[in-house]
């Protein structure tokens, strides 16, 4: 929307910063971090006001003791607001004519709405699990059909979307994948990476912390593959008008620090499924669109890792009987080995650090 300021660089010639993408992705940056600072203690009193507390989901399944009580009292449903500053500052700062950006939010707020229908059977009906899982699952699964086959459409990433990329080769392994295969495969990135990023949110500033690295790395893989001159000379694909994403993915950065001043160890709310699963959409997505899906392992390591230590658990517990972990997700593993709260979220930051910038570092060694 600012971007029209432009048509009136010849009267402020100052106003040309407009059309550089980079300095509207640093709008959107700031833009979500200030709506965050703004209207967080708002969304706190809202959320009190109509006690929207959900029931722990480690009841029965974890000794009382691990379990912290006082959280109980913690607001949920806190995702509304990251919600609302990503969706305001790309609305923005973004290029409106840009289809790639209205897709990208189409499936924030559809996977936030769906997140918000399962925190809702969580807070008001007191469910533990919310929503059945296989309708959530399969509300994820149309959403990201919907996304990826929506990109398929688009001139500009249809040949793309049939195209299947790996880190460290300069070309796609395969090429030219038929409609069905091609879409299913996207949109099974995007309902994993939703998952993951859900499974994460289990401790103060976690999931949210690890999200500003993410999304921060995509931004830049949205850049590079935006720009003709950086995507030949790094042999990625050149994407038109995958620069706008970047001020998405800035957004999605933004609000994530805006929010984690509240997340943060004591948690003043907790972001739920609302936020979540539209935060690890989005990543999914932008992963989809620059053909790094198979780089979102590296780049989302902490939220891979977290998956799978819940997937190891449940397949050797099914065969065996036996735990492989003391509990899982894998922070509550470290939680009952004696690490405290606040060391479990910044090693894992580290570790999310540390992945995003390996994942980064995949651009040069092809």
């Amino acid at each position: 929307m600012l971007y029209y300021l432009t048509e009136l660089s010849h009267f402020f010639g100052p106003l040309r910063l407009f059309q550089y993408v980079t300095f509207r992705a640093g709008g959107a940056f700031f833009t979500a971090v200030a709506l965050s600072f703004i209207f967080g203690p708002a969304t706190i009193s809202l959320l009190k006001k109509f006690q929207a507390t959900a029931p722990s989901r480690l009841k029965g399944l974890a000794p009382d003791e691990f379990i912290a009580s006082e959280k109980n009292e913690t607001p949920s449903m806190g995702g509304i607001l990251i919600l609302f500053a990503i969706f305001v500052s790309t609305l923005f700062w973004a290029l409106p004519e840009n289809k790639m950006v209205w897709i990208f939010l189409f499936t924030l707020i559809s996977l936030g709405l769906v997140g918000f229908a399962d925190d809702y059977a969580k807070v008001a009906m007191k469910k533990r699990d919310g929503i059945p899982g296989k309708i959530k699952l399969a509300l994820q699964i149309i959403v990201g059909v919907a996304a990826v086959y929506f990109l398929y459409k688009l001139p500009q990433t249809g040949r793309l979307v049939s195209d299947f990329y790996v880190p460290f080769l300069k070309h796609p392994l395969l090429s030219g994948l038929p409609l069905i295969p091609a879409v299913a495969f996207g949109a099974l990135v995007l309902t994993a990476s939703s998952n993951a990023v859900n499974l994460t949110d289990g401790k103060d500033g976690l999931a949210v912390g690890c999200s500003i690295f993410s999304s921060l790395a995509y931004a830049i893989f949205a850049y590079m593959c935006g720009h003709k001159i950086f995507a030949e000379y790094l042999n990625i694909p050149f994407i038109p008008g995958a620069s706008e994403v970047v001020v998405f993915a800035m957004a999605i950065c933004g609000a994530c620090i805006g929010f984690l001043w509240f997340n943060c160890h004591p948690a003043s709310m907790f972001m739920g499924d609302t936020g979540s699963l539209a935060l690890g959409a989005s990543i999914g997505l932008i992963a989809v669109l620059v053909k790094q899906e198979v780089n979102l392992i590296i780049i989302g390591g902490v939220f891979v890792i977290e998956a799978l230590s819940v997937i190891i658990q449940v397949i050797s517990f099914k065969l065996t009987g036996k735990r492989v972990f003391l509990c899982s997700p894998l922070h509550h593993h470290f939680e009952r080995k004696g690490w405290t709260e606040t060391q479990i979220v910044v090693r894992f930051w580290i570790l999310a650090g540390i992945f995003a910038i390996l994942g980064i570092a995949s651009l040069k060694i092809r």
